[in-house]
């Protein structure tokens, strides 16, 4: 196989390593383009494991982004939400991937370091062994072993406890997708739990909440002041699980992931920066 066809054969594993240490879709695809550009100067006849190979490359190119995204995420108007794609449905078929970009998931992941992103995203989703990730680290097994460690317990004190049955699942974000496109909120007594926290991000370009809102009635009351009425809302696969577009005109102004759990949103995730939807028009294949 030449260059081209070995970087195109692992592209969207690649692809799916970039966007879990990122968090953004444009970065990760940035990363992709650098990925490239130095696999084609490589004498492939010297490489044993072309994926190995190019996970490292493109592991090492996103962690130096990840550190310069880090430092503008301080600045950013708002809270920040992980870029939304649309994703195709056999991404749900592999639970752990599907978890592993979730937008709960994603948001955890943004409280790690840098270095111990990659290393739990590596080693718990991608199965990258200790010795191959203290190679690309530059550190001792041991040293990459307490890392990971950590990182998992951080992750695991704060990752979504309940996976909820696919059924009841499918049945509330109907009734959300109903209520949002009949414009009658309050509706969503029904479908939001009493202690919702609701994150929206605008990124100062459009409307939204500058932090966090807790508490359904003051959902419901942020959310009937924004809306403009009667909407078209769709169910689509958002990072794996089902979520909405809100469209408009045809163009796609909100798109809204939930973590559910008891038959209630317990968590809603609304972006509606207009620089961070572009990703929920073509599917995305990610792999593991």
């Amino acid at each position: 196989m030449t260059a081209t066809d070995l970087f195109l054969a692992h592209r969207n594993l690649l692809f799916t390593v970039a966007y879990e240490i990122l968090g953004s879709a444009a970065d990760a695809e940035d990363v992709l383009q650098d990925t490239w550009l130095r696999w084609s100067e490589v004498d492939q006849a010297e490489v044993r494991s072309p994926r190995s190979y190019l996970v490292r490359i493109t592991t090492r190119l996103a962690l130096n982004r990840l550190r310069t995204l880090q430092r503008r995420r301080e600045s950013y108007v708002g809270p920040w939400l992980p870029e939304p794609l649309l994703t195709t449905a056999d991404v749900a078929e592999d639970v752990e991937l599907a978890e592993s970009v979730s937008t709960a998931m994603m948001l955890v992941l943004e409280t790690l370091t840098p270095t111990e992103r990659a290393v739990f995203v590596l080693h718990e989703v991608f199965d990258v062994g200790y010795d191959e990730l203290a190679d690309l680290l530059g550190k001792s097994q041991a040293a990459v072993r307490q890392i990971c460690h950590r990182a998992r317990s951080h992750v695991e004190s704060r990752r979504p406890r309940q996976r909820v049955d696919a059924e009841q699942r499918d049945e509330v974000i109907t009734r959300f997708m109903q209520a949002a496109s009949s414009g009658n909120l309050q509706d969503l007594v029904d479908v939001l739990a009493p202690d919702v926290v609701m994150v929206s991000d605008g990124g100062g370009v459009v409307k939204a909440a500058l932090r966090p809102i807790v508490g359904r009635e003051k959902v419901i009351r942020w959310l009937q002041a924004v809306a403009a009425g009667p909407v078209h809302a769709e169910v689509a696969m958002v990072n794996g699980s089902p979520g909405l577009r809100i469209l408009s005109g045809g163009t796609v102004e909100l798109v809204a992931s939930m973590h559910i759990q008891d038959g209630h949103v317990t968590g809603l995730y609304l972006v509606r920066n207009p620089r961070k939807l572009g990703w929920m028009e073509t599917p995305v294949e990610l792999t593991r």
